[in-house]
């Protein structure tokens, strides 16, 4: 079980939202990376509001399929600049994101808690 609960996850997919539509900006990204940081601020975003978070209104995206999307983006994230050779600031962001992200897959409760009900006493 993970320690962090969907609520919270909700308000970091928001915060990486930011961090990707920042970081061309922060990171001085140019071409293709800059493309890419915008392409995935405005994904992450889609894919958040349309995730079925627990407790929240009907959504067409499963809060697990939600976290196998991360993951597979997360380990993106750390092979593609390392694969493509990036260097300087595209480099550190992409590497620090996908770590970001990994990390916070990890530790989300992605299932939910089920409640025990106590056994009625005669």
């Amino acid at each position: 079980m993970g320690i962090i609960p969907p609520g919270v996850h909700r308000i970091l997919d928001y915060l990486a939202v930011i961090a990707f539509a920042l970081a061309p900006t922060v990171f001085r990204l140019h071409g293709n990376t800059m493309y890419l940081a915008y392409a995935l601020a405005v994904v992450h975003l889609l894919v958040t509001l349309l995730t079925q978070f627990p407790s929240a209104p009907r959504r067409p995206f499963a809060f697990h399929l939600h976290g196998a999307l991360e993951l597979l983006v997360g380990i993106l994230l750390v092979c593609v600049p390392l694969l493509r050779h990036w260097t300087f600031g595209a480099r550190r962001f992409y590497l620090g994101m996908g770590v970001a992200l990994l990390i916070v897959w990890a530790l989300t409760r992605y299932r939910r808690e089920e409640r025990v009900a106590p056994s009625a006493v005669l």
